[in-house]
């Protein structure tokens, strides 16, 4: 394996079961459509895939391949989420605003020996880092000096973000241009719980959506269902982190987690976060005609008036996606466990499956 284009992916990621309270299909067309996609999955080189989807009040789960051993993987596999973390760590944020204790053009604050980079007359703020607009770049300038190309987050310290950001530069003034960050992200947590991101996500938002398995600490039993991650065929450590994880570099989570994330954001009003939720999916910057950005969410327009409301992740051996859509009820979960990337033609496999697997959920529901 090239060593150094492993490390190239750290500027670039960050069996069936039911979940409990939720019926079957009435018919058989439910699972066998996600098992199409399921082997068009297996069929682009990902040794295992689960996927979960809704449609209106049904819920599936159900994963293909070896994850664990012998056994197929199922809604409770354990997989790296990647940078779907960051929609975590959003609603973490329309949390503390909605009590009171932030607001989203409160100004970037962490602790003297951190300096904050500044270009122009405007201060980075809560909001610019939500919604990549911050002008900060992917990643610190001193982050993959010296890195495990393997585990390329694991080395890096408070003590080396504050180093990094003596030498950080804007690439513009904040709330100008939209410029995915994983440094924003890692700031914007570190804002809301100074070196106790980890803790924050957990208590403040997977905790009460009843996400048991979202985490960046592996529990025994979370490691004996955990699948295993591949690049380019080999297997390949997990990625750990402890200063930029609300970007999405260390957490943990399954299907049936994702699966309750995705009902939460499908039917705000039913969840204990409804007034958050609803402001993480406002749209808040426009990039383009067909693409506008939430706190931490992508929001792409549909024909016929829809939005696709989505975000994807990866680390060196996962790849995953989730997307929904509010007007149909319908949501799509996907997680493999393998890095892919985009080419200049095409999206990856997980990002390509999921959306066309969510627009037939659509037709499926109005057949």
């Amino acid at each position: 394996m090239d060593r150094r284009k492993f490390l190239g992916v750290a500027t670039t990621a960050a069996g069936v079961s039911l979940l409990p309270g939720n019926a079957a299909a009435a018919d058989d067309r439910l699972p066998a459509l996600v098992r199409r996609y399921l082997d068009q999955a297996l069929a682009a080189g990902s040794p295992s895939v689960v996927c979960g989807v809704i449609q209106g009040r049904r819920t599936h789960v159900e994963g293909a391949g070896a994850a664990v051993g012998r056994s197929a993987p199922d809604g409770r596999t354990v997989f790296q989420l990647g940078s779907i973390t960051k929609t975590l760590t959003a609603t973490a944020l329309a949390r503390a605003v909605g009590a009171g204790a932030t607001r989203l053009d409160a100004p970037l604050v962490l602790p003297a020996r951190f300096p904050i980079p500044r270009k122009g007359t405007r201060r980075i703020t809560l909001a610019h880092l939500a919604t990549h607009t911050s002008g900060l770049p992917s990643l610190p300038p001193n982050l993959l000096a010296g890195a495990d190309p393997y585990d390329p987050y694991a080395h890096y310290t408070l003590d080396d973000l504050a180093t990094g950001l003596r030498c950080t530069q804007l690439s513009t003034e904040p709330g100008e241009v939209n410029a995915y960050s994983n440094l924003g992200f890692g700031l914007l947590g570190q804002a809301l719980a100074f070196d106790d991101v980890d803790s924050m996500l957990r208590h403040r938002v997977a905790a009460p959506l009843g996400m048991v398995d979202t985490t960046t600490s592996l529990r025994p039993d979370m490691a004996s269902r955990k699948a295993v991650g591949h690049f380019e065929g080999e297997v390949v450590p997990d990625w750990h982190d402890h200063v930029l994880s609300a970007a999405g570099t260390s957490m943990y989570s399954t299907a049936d987690d994702m699966v309750r994330f995705l009902r939460s954001q499908l039917r705000p009003e039913r969840s204990p976060l409804r007034d958050a939720i609803e402001l993480t999916q406002r749209p808040r910057f426009t990039v383009d005609q067909n693409l506008r950005l939430g706190l931490g969410w992508h929001l792409s327009s549909l024909p016929g008036g829809q939005t696709m409301t989505w975000h994807n992740g990866g680390t060196g051996g996962f790849s995953t996606c989730a997307a929904f859509i509010r007007e149909s009820g319908t949501a799509v979960v996907m997680m493999v466990n393998t890095f892919s990337q985009e080419t200049e033609t095409a999206a990856r496999p997980v990002d390509a499956l999921t959306f066309r697997l969510l627009g037939e959920l659509g037709e499926l529901g109005a057949a």
